[in-house]
């Protein structure tokens, strides 16, 4: 499942060791789809030996997002729906999802520091979408951290040698002020995915191939 975990850590920010969590949602204007996300999209990142397949996930005609996981390496791929949300604020889109919804689909202890854990919290991560690309940028959870710390937003931070876990507290309108307002993202996007030509099929096809040592 490593590519399922590349595509947690890198679209929603659910490193095991490094996360940051919302008590709310930003805003109450959550839409269930981006149109301009429909279609079937594909890292920019090159392959390699111990990765021959490279990140991909499709968005239906339905809007749904669908990550594509080979449980086996030849094997047709397996469509995992991922439930994802999206905000638009200002010229800023926000991707948004609850982490309710990922039971099953990653393992994810319950929020640290707060007690009883909250029956859910939000992931969020901010994109740009130009012509065929899309950026995909993650919370940096140092800074998220610090601002905790320094007591600039309020919530709890739970860190060891190796891990970092921050948890912000604030209503749906209050998160979409942080977000307005504090620097809480990284400062370069670590996923890059471009908008295929292929429909799904002759991407297998052209993958298929590739693996065989055929690119088309």
């Amino acid at each position: 499942m490593k590519s399922m975990v590349l595509l947690a850590i890198s679209l929603l920010a659910l490193a095991a060791c490094t996360e940051t969590r919302f008590e709310s949602p930003p805003g109450a204007q959550i839409e269930s789809c981006d149109p301009d996300w429909k279609g079937l999209w594909v890292s920019e990142a090159e392959s390699s030996a111990s990765e021959p397949d490279e990140l991909a996930f499709l968005v239906d005609q339905d809007c749904r997002f669908l990550f594509l996981e080979r449980p086996e390496k030849d094997a047709p791929p397996k469509q995992i729906h991922i439930p994802v949300n999206f905000v638009h604020d200002r010229g800023k889109h926000y991707l948004v999802i609850a982490d309710n919804q990922l039971a099953g689909l990653v393992d994810l202890d319950p929020v640290h520091g707060i007690t009883p854990p909250p029956e859910k919290s939000f992931f969020i991560a901010r994109y740009q979408l130009k012509g065929e690309r899309l950026k995909i940028t993650q919370i940096d959870s140092r800074k998220a951290a610090r601002l905790v710390i320094d007591k600039a937003l309020e919530g709890t931070v739970d860190s060891s040698a190796n891990e970092l876990h921050v948890y912000i507290k604030g209503s749906p309108q209050g998160v979409l002020e942080m977000l307005r307002k504090q620097d809480l993202f990284e400062d370069k996007s670590d996923t890059v995915v471009k908008r295929s030509k292929l429909d799904l099929d002759e991407y297998e096809r052209q993958r298929r191939a590739r693996r065989a040592g055929n690119p088309s």
